[in-house]
């Protein structure tokens, strides 16, 4: 897809918001691939990283790892991507990863910036000790100022959003209940949950109610609007959104006529 986005849309930026190099891919593969990447994107390319949702990794039947042991596995993963992309022979030999006489050969001029997803105070802490960024999907003022003042200074801070914009507020309501409930599961489910059975079961909790409270649904622009500045609002630098759902045409037309000439970009 990355490829294929780099030779449709001349120009375009892409971050991978986030992938997982840790458990069900090597570091060493994530790190050719992102390389690669940013190859093809003539160095408009970033890698978003994060810890993983155990419903992606945990399919070669390897121990889901604890969310401290997690962020210690992510934190090696980095250091062994950032040795390849010198483009040396590389080595390593740590707690969680073995890499012997690797080498890159195909590398840009640049090694791609490394933003770490973040939802807690640990993660945003190893965010700002080691990553070129921060990446986070709420509009929360103390993580970004927790991320700048604990390292990441003027890093890029980039977050991601959803709605489901269309003329029916009712409709979308439904559109995402159905294709998105997990958007309303608390706090680490959707961290350690391990197959779709279980989150069917999980998202039985959550009604078309709380969806309408959580996710701009339907035709008003205003909520969305005010939605984008609560990013802006909490120091956010860029901000990605997702429509969920159909309709994907109409919503980047509402949003190029109605929504950005409201923001200065």
């Amino acid at each position: 897809m990355i490829g294929a986005l780099a030779q449709a849309v001349p120009g375009v930026h892409v971050t991978t918001a986030v992938t997982c190099p840790t458990v069900r891919i090597h570091p060493a593969v994530i790190a050719q691939a992102a390389a690669t990447s940013a190859v093809l994107l003539d160095g408009r390319f970033k890698l978003g990283v994060g810890s993983g949702e155990a419903l992606n990794e945990h399919i070669l039947a390897d121990p889901w790892p604890p969310a401290d042991l997690r962020l210690e596995m992510l934190e090696e993963a980095i250091e062994i991507m950032r040795g390849l992309w010198e483009g040396r022979q590389f080595s390593h030999d740590g707690p969680h990863y073995t890499v012997e006489n690797a080498r890159l050969y195909t590398l840009p001029d640049v090694a791609p910036d490394v933003l770490i997803s973040g939802f807690g105070p640990k993660a945003i802490s190893l965010a700002a000790r080691v990553g070129d960024g921060f990446v986070s999907v709420q509009p929360e003022r103390e993580h970004v100022d927790q991320f700048r003042s604990e390292g990441g200074g003027s890093k890029l801070c980039q977050a991601g959003t959803k709605v489901c914009w269309g003329p029916d507020e009712a409709e979308c309501v439904r559109t995402v209940h159905r294709i998105w409930p997990n958007e309303g599961l608390p706090g680490e489910l959707a961290q350690i949950l391990p197959n779709p059975a279980h989150f069917e079961q999980a998202v039985e909790l959550v009604t078309e109610e709380m969806i309408a409270e959580s996710v701009p649904c339907g035709p008003d622009v205003d909520r969305i609007v005010a939605t984008f500045h609560s990013f802006a609002d909490a120091g956010f630098d860029e901000l990605y959104v997702q429509q969920i759902g159909p309709r994907q045409e109409e919503f980047f037309d509402m949003l190029a006529r109605d929504v950005l000439p409201r923001f200065e970009v």
